[in-house]
């Protein structure tokens, strides 16, 4: 599948209006977790005053995805605010496109995996350890999980890309549903040393906003437990990238790991 769902005109005007960059959002009956979207797209929109940036949620949450595609004319690139490739990505954005047939629309590949993420899922455990006195030595990086083995090959990337970013500190990839391990079990495999003293073991909330499955995750660390990515910079800069990309014709499956943006 490629990110182009309609053809489109080759070529744009010069000082044409850029097409709209819709951030698709989950929801969550969480209350904080619109407020951390809100405030993720607002973080977009300033980096990019001329680009015209809307929400949209796929459930659970208002706007609606197709509430939104429904006021929009001319074109949109739906970039989903969602960190590897599962039924959403691959399903749900591509049938809410198909509906809008008055827009020409793509759809950016999911913002996992890079090392932008990596970014700030390290700077999210920085804030969370800042008043803990001993040293990280093992990271489980929780996810929501998926059936779809592209979304754990996503996971396990994030997880080589954060390990690399902490200088080798191990990190394994656990899911709060559909997959395995488990946050508390991927925390029992990593508590025991070669030496049989436990080690420091910090949770990173792989999620972009507050949720159930977030503070599922939450509860199961045994000490460090850092939030989710919500507004961090490298975040929205990572939004505008793979908006960037999906009108250069990148496909879904692109993972490219520069940090160029």
């Amino acid at each position: 599948m490629t990110a182009l769902l309609r053809p489109r005109p080759s070529g744009r005007p010069t000082g044409a209006r850029p097409p709209t960059l819709v951030a698709v959002a989950h929801g969550s009956r969480d209350p904080a977790a619109l407020r951390t979207v809100t405030a993720l797209v607002n973080a977009v929109r300033a980096l990019r005053p001329d680009v015209p940036v809307r929400l949209g949620h796929i459930e659970l949450n208002r706007p609606l995805l197709a509430d939104t595609l429904e006021t929009l004319r001319g074109e949109a690139v739906l970039v989903p605010l969602l960190l590897g490739r599962g039924h959403h990505v691959k399903v749900d954005l591509p049938e809410a496109a198909a509906r809008a047939g008055h827009l020409t629309t793509r759809i950016a590949a999911p913002l996992g995996p890079h090392p932008l993420l990596a970014e700030a899922l390290h700077a999210r455990l920085n804030e969370a350890a800042h008043q803990h006195p001993k040293t990280i030595q093992a990271v489980v990086l929780a996810a929501a999980g998926s059936r779809d083995p592209d979304a754990a090959a996503d996971a396990a990337a994030t997880a080589a890309l954060l390990s690399t970013r902490l200088g080798g500190v191990p990190v394994v990839p656990a899911y709060a549903s559909a997959a395995a391990p488990t946050v508390a079990d991927a925390v029992r495999t990593l508590t025991p040393t070669r030496h049989g003293h436990p080690r420091d073991i910090a949770v990173a909330s792989y999620f972009t906003a507050p949720g159930r499955f977030a503070t599922q995750c939450a509860d199961a660390a045994p000490g460090i437990a850092a939030a989710p990515l919500g507004a961090h910079p490298a975040v929205a800069r990572l939004v505008l990238h793979r908006y960037a990309q999906a009108l250069a014709g990148a496909p879904l499956s692109d993972r490219a790991v520069t940090v160029g943006v």
